[in-house]
């Protein structure tokens, strides 16, 4: 019995809880949205719009950062479970004109913007789920508890990323913006379900630390708003559980579809080479290379998959390449006619190479030649054969033109320039011609 009081008394909220009539100015002045409040929103939309439309996930989590949407939706939360009717008014009324400010905001975003692609972070925000309905009660919940301690602690920044308001508001915006219904529909769904969910954690844990009541209703009156309560609570969840058991489903035929394919990536001499699965036509495409597979083979891959709870799946197998013994021949044929293009498309992009180079190589000998013999103003390079009598076998041969200002260089500085071309060209085959202006 110690050991469960002691629980209890580790667990007990009511002795860090704030004085009341300070939470209740906390909550009041977060509620309101003008001046400082309505323009962090609106730079929050703007640079969570700018984060979905470039896909970068820290600028989404800055922008929940900054985010002030959280304020009225504790105030509904708050002010229901007091009855407190006039701050639920206006905190509904707070509430509907940042949605709309952040709707148009946002829509305004994604219509100016050049780039309209639907990168991951936009598509994670359009199929709500059960998780998601998890994820907003009990981040509301940290979020409620947060304000009523006196140890505020940095819970609030944690809550606004972990709900994620802000994003799905500006997936819907895009989903608006270009005529995407798909998108603004499940955005803004997901964003129902963090709005509801976080008010009712700020409603309960209000009522639990016994807040008090504003406005002495009765019982029929409590009664009326409880219903209220629970038919907003039914809409928003039942969608959420159709989502999440088909992505249960989903999650569990792609397990079931990657230890089948683990089980059959060798089959009958032939090898996997790729697979891909559709959960919602239950269809597995499976690419083989090998033995050519046979009807019967098809069968009996059919009768394995029933094995991993794969009974009403549809198998589409094809053949990438067949090695039989009576085609070995013929492929390493072609195996080797690849290997013989390959090497000449290679020595292709080199020899492309080289060519493109060579005319850049007059243009780095006279940079260097000219910080040792400033008197070079001019630098030709060419590469030429040379042809002697009798008959012997060609000598490519690097030729350089140089010209100099005020007359000829000495007979030493010539040697000198010669030795250090045939070092800097790396070849003893250098012809120069030194010509003056």
């Amino acid at each position: 019995m110690s050991v469960f009081k002691q629980l209890l008394h580790y667990l007990n909220l009511e002795s860090e809880v704030e004085d009341f009539e300070k939470i209740h100015q906390t909550i009041e002045k977060d509620i309101i949205f003008k001046g400082t409040n309505l323009w962090i929103l609106i730079f929050a939309i703007i640079v969570a719009s700018v984060g979905l439309n470039m896909n970068s996930t820290a600028v989404i989590i800055g922008a929940m950062l900054i985010s002030p949407l959280m304020g009225p939706i504790n105030g509904i939360g708050y002010s229901i479970a007091t009855y407190n009717f006039p701050l639920f008014r206006t905190a509904l009324k707070n509430f509907g004109f940042a949605v709309a400010a952040g709707l148009t905001a946002s829509t305004g975003y994604f219509a100016l913007s050049p780039v309209s692609t639907a990168h991951s972070e936009l598509l994670a925000r359009t199929s709500p789920t059960i998780y998601d309905v998890l994820i907003a009660l009990f981040g509301g919940l940290a979020g409620i508890v947060a304000i009523s301690s006196k140890q505020k602690g940095n819970v609030i920044p944690g809550v606004a990323i972990a709900t994620a308001l802000m994003p799905p508001l500006c997936t819907a915006g895009y989903g608006l913006a270009t005529a995407q219904f798909q998108f603004f529909f499940g955005a803004f769904y997901l964003f129902t379900i963090n709005t509801v969910f976080i008010a009712i954690a700020a409603m309960v844990v209000s009522q639990l630390l016994k807040f008090p009541i504003i406005t002495l209703a009765g019982e029929a009156h409590k009664k009326k708003v409880n219903q209220w309560i629970s038919v907003v609570i039914v809409i928003t969840i039942l969608p959420s559980i159709y989502f999440g058991y088909g992505l249960v489903q989903k999650e569990r035929f792609n397990d079931n579809v990657a230890r089948f394919t683990r089980n059959v990536s060798v089959f009958e001499g032939s090898y996997l080479l790729r697979y891909e699965s559709n959960p919602s036509t239950r269809e597995i495409m499976m690419v083989y290379g090998g033995n050519t597979l046979t009807e019967d083979h098809k069968l009996l891959l059919e009768e394995k998959a029933r094995d991993f709870s794969l009974d009403k799946v549809t198998l589409n197998i094809r053949q990438g390449f067949s090695l039989n013994e009576s085609e070995n021949s013929e492929v390493n044929n072609l195996k080797l006619e690849i290997s013989r293009l390959n090497m000449q498309l290679a020595d292709s992009e080199r020899k492309k190479d080289s060519l493109e180079r060579k005319p850049l190589i007059g243009e780095a000998l006279l940079t260097e030649l000219n910080a040792i013999f400033p008197e070079v103003v001019s630098c030709s390079y060419a590469e030429t054969y040379l042809y002697t009598m009798p008959a012997s076998e060609q000598i490519r041969v690097g030729q350089v033109v140089l010209t100099f200002k005020n007359g000829d260089p000495k007979q030493e500085d010539r040697e000198r320039i010669i030795t250090w071309l045939k070092r800097r060209l790396n070849t003893e085959t250098v012809k120069v011609l030194f010509e003056t202006e």
